[in-house]
């Protein structure tokens, strides 16, 4: 069972959203895709309703940052 990931665990979503999804970019993702991503990861244990417009960016820079150093 994979642990719990909850919206402050920015850099561990952003690693598992590069490893589902490992052709898009990042940049792209509209906030309201990105909140459905993330909500659908395994082991996503918080409540839907407290992520906020600064978590998902942070979630989205974690994926970007993952997204860059593949494409090396």
């Amino acid at each position: 069972m994979p642990r719990e990931i909850h919206w402050t665990d920015a850099e561990e979503i952003g690693i598992q959203l590069q490893e589902k999804f490992p052709e898009v970019d990042p940049l792209t993702v509209r906030f309201t895709d990105l909140h459905r991503y993330v909500t659908e990861l395994p082991g996503f244990a918080d409540d839907p309703a407290k992520s906020n417009e600064a978590r998902l960016e942070a979630i989205q820079m974690a994926w970007h940052e993952e997204y860059e150093d593949a494409q090396k």
